[in-house]
């Protein structure tokens, strides 16, 4: 775990004092207005570096990876779809097919991530997407107090809860945790 507590703001700082690798306010903020817009109650957090996997966010924040909400697309008949889950687990494509109806699941790949969403891999929110997506969210989730979601850019995080989570989504609950 990181000995260094993660960055907590709630405005996005002077630019001046933030390394250009941390730096991407347009997709921040478009995160920060989505928040706004349905209502969330949580922190963003900025990390002191980027966090472009569930384990990496985790060791900056001093929880869990399994607290990491991770925001993952899949092309579901060639359709993008959004799967919420837990990052102390892989995800099972044949529960996702099954949630979608028996559609053919694929891994979409970083040029139909962003295109979809409007994020960069590991920065992919769960809100102010691109497009409006159908979304699952790991129903592994629900035992946490509070989880934490990309805010928009890989060094930024939302502090949240399942069921603000489910709600800002539209999500539905779903178990896709692989079976161990």
């Amino acid at each position: 775990m990181s000995e260094k507590p993660p960055t907590r703001v709630s405005a996005d700082p002077a630019p001046e004092t933030v390394p250009p690798r941390l730096a991407h306010p347009e997709s921040v903020e478009r995160f920060r207005a989505a928040l706004r817009k349905h209502g969330a109650s949580g922190d963003v957090v900025r990390l002191d570096d980027t966090a472009h996997t569930a384990q990496a966010a985790a060791d900056g924040l001093g929880i869990t990876r399994a607290q990491i909400a991770n925001s993952l697309v899949f092309l579901a008949d060639g359709e993008p779809v959004l799967v919420m889950s837990s990052g102390g687990h892989r995800v099972d494509t044949h529960k996702i097919a099954a949630a979608f109806g028996g559609k053919k699941i694929t891994k979409a790949n970083a040029d139909v991530v962003r295109a979809a969403t409007g994020y960069v891999i590991g920065g992919v929110s769960p809100v102010g997407l691109a497009s409006e997506l159908p979304t699952l969210v790991d129903t592994f989730l629900a035992q946490f107090e509070t989880i934490f979601s990309a805010g928009g850019h890989p060094a930024y995080v939302y502090e949240t809860t399942f069921a603000e989570l489910v709600r800002m989504t539209g999500g539905t609950p779903t178990d896709v945790a692989e079976a161990s």
